[in-house]
C-alpha cells in the first residue's frame, strides 16, 4: 500500500491541495487544485472545469515530475501544522463525465499523479509535542 490509513483519511477530509509543475522553460508553477484519492490505482486525481486547457495540464506533457501538497493548521495554540507532500510523476488522463459543486460539467481531462515519495508530518501523532514531531519520509 502506498499511503498509510491515516494519510488516506487525511486526504479524504481535505478540500484543497497545491500542485507544483514545471513549465517548458523550466519555470515552476504552483496551483491550488481540487483532488480525489483514487483508491483503485493508489493515485491522486486532479480535475477541473477547463483542465485540458490549463497551463498545468500542458506542463506535465513536457515535465511529468510534480509535487503535490495538502496541509493545514490543526491548532494555533499550541502551533501545530499537518502536511502530506507527494512527489511523483503525472500523466494526462481521462475520467468519466462528472459535475462540479455548482452543477456545471467538469472537463473529463484530469491530471493523475503516481506517488514516488511521500512526506507525512503531524497527521497521526496528535499526542506528541509539536516541536518533537518527526516527518515520515519514504520512497514508494
Amino acid at each position: 500500500m502506498t499511503f498509510k490509513p491515516h494519510e488516506i483519511e487525511y486526504l479524504r477530509k481535505a478540500d484543497l491541495g497545491r500542485l507544483a509543475t514545471v513549465q517548458r522553460d523550466g519555470t515552476p508553477q504552483n496551483s491550488p487544485v481540487g483532488f480525489t484519492y483514487n483508491e483503485q490505482l493508489g493515485t491522486i486525481d486532479i480535475a477541473g472545469y477547463r483542465m485540458s486547457k490549463s497551463q498545468k495540464f500542458r506542463n506535465i506533457a513536457h515535465h511529468p515530475r510534480v509535487a503535490f501538497v495538502v496541509d493545514d493548521i490543526a491548532s494555533r495554540d499550541p502551533w501545530r501544522v499537518r502536511c502530506l507532500e507527494i512527489r511523483g510523476t503525472a500523466e494526462q488522463a481521462e475520467s468519466a463525465p462528472s459535475q462540479g459543486p455548482s452543477g456545471d460539467a467538469m472537463d473529463t481531462a484530469i491530471i493523475r499523479i503516481t506517488p514516488r515519495r511521500i512526506i507525512s508530518f503531524g497527521i497521526d501523532d496528535p499526542d506528541i509535542a509539536p516541536h518533537e514531531l518527526v516527518p515520515d519520509i519514504r520512497d514508494v
